[in-house]
Protein backbone atom coordinates (compact mmCIF):
# COMPACT_ATOMS: atom_id res chain seq x y z
CA UNK A 1 0.00 0.00 0.00
CA UNK A 2 1.39 3.40 -0.92
CA UNK A 3 1.50 6.18 1.59
CA UNK A 4 -0.66 9.04 0.40
CA UNK A 5 -2.37 10.50 3.48
CA UNK A 6 -0.73 13.43 5.19
CA UNK A 7 -0.79 14.29 8.89
CA UNK A 8 -0.16 17.90 9.91
CA UNK A 9 0.19 19.10 13.46
CA UNK A 10 1.59 22.14 15.20
CA UNK A 11 3.85 21.49 18.19
CA UNK A 12 6.27 23.59 20.20
CA UNK A 13 9.62 23.80 18.38
CA UNK A 14 11.61 22.59 21.43
CA UNK A 15 9.32 19.58 21.85
CA UNK A 16 9.71 18.72 18.16
CA UNK A 17 13.50 19.03 18.33
CA UNK A 18 13.82 16.95 21.50
CA UNK A 19 11.51 14.22 20.18
CA UNK A 20 13.22 14.07 16.80
CA UNK A 21 16.64 13.82 18.49
CA UNK A 22 15.34 10.79 20.40
CA UNK A 23 13.89 9.30 17.21
CA UNK A 24 17.25 9.79 15.48
CA UNK A 25 19.09 7.97 18.30
CA UNK A 26 16.62 5.11 17.83
CA UNK A 27 17.25 5.06 14.07
CA UNK A 28 13.85 6.52 13.19
CA UNK A 29 12.65 9.59 11.39
CA UNK A 30 9.49 11.49 12.37
CA UNK A 31 7.37 9.75 9.72
CA UNK A 32 8.41 6.31 10.97
CA UNK A 33 7.75 7.28 14.60
CA UNK A 34 4.30 8.70 13.79
CA UNK A 35 3.48 5.59 11.73
CA UNK A 36 4.48 3.39 14.69
CA UNK A 37 2.28 5.47 17.00
CA UNK A 38 -0.72 5.18 14.65
CA UNK A 39 -0.14 1.43 14.25
CA UNK A 40 -0.13 0.98 18.03
CA UNK A 41 -3.36 2.99 18.32
CA UNK A 42 -4.89 0.71 15.69
CA UNK A 43 -3.65 -2.51 17.34
CA UNK A 44 -4.72 -1.50 20.86
CA UNK A 45 -7.96 0.23 19.92
CA UNK A 46 -6.83 3.34 21.82
CA UNK A 47 -3.78 5.21 22.95
CA UNK A 48 -0.74 3.01 23.59
CA UNK A 49 -0.25 4.51 27.06
CA UNK A 50 -2.45 5.32 30.02
CA UNK A 51 -4.04 8.74 30.22
CA UNK A 52 -5.47 9.73 33.57
CA UNK A 53 -7.09 12.84 34.91
CA UNK A 54 -5.44 13.88 38.17
CA UNK A 55 -7.63 13.70 41.25
CA UNK A 56 -8.19 16.88 43.29
CA UNK A 57 -5.65 15.60 45.83
CA UNK A 58 -3.06 15.00 43.11
CA UNK A 59 -3.68 18.47 41.65
CA UNK A 60 -3.18 20.08 45.08
CA UNK A 61 0.01 18.08 45.59
CA UNK A 62 1.36 19.15 42.18
CA UNK A 63 0.55 22.79 42.93
CA UNK A 64 2.19 22.62 46.37
CA UNK A 65 5.37 20.95 45.15
CA UNK A 66 5.63 23.28 42.15
CA UNK A 67 5.47 26.16 44.65
CA UNK A 68 8.07 24.49 46.88
CA UNK A 69 5.61 23.77 49.72
CA UNK A 70 5.17 20.58 51.74
CA UNK A 71 8.41 19.04 50.49
CA UNK A 72 10.26 16.39 52.46
CA UNK A 73 13.96 16.46 51.70
CA UNK A 74 15.97 13.30 52.33
CA UNK A 75 19.71 12.96 52.59
CA UNK A 76 19.74 9.50 51.00
CA UNK A 77 17.61 6.39 50.51
CA UNK A 78 18.09 5.25 54.11
CA UNK A 79 16.89 8.64 55.39
CA UNK A 80 13.88 8.44 53.05
CA UNK A 81 12.92 4.97 54.28
CA UNK A 82 13.26 6.11 57.88
CA UNK A 83 11.03 9.15 57.26
CA UNK A 84 8.49 6.87 55.57
CA UNK A 85 8.62 4.45 58.49
CA UNK A 86 9.74 1.59 56.31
Amino acid sequence: MTKSAMVRARVEPDLKDHAENIFHRMGLNATQAITMFYKQVELRGGLPFDIVIPTPTTKKTFEATDAGRDLVVCENAEDMFQKLGI
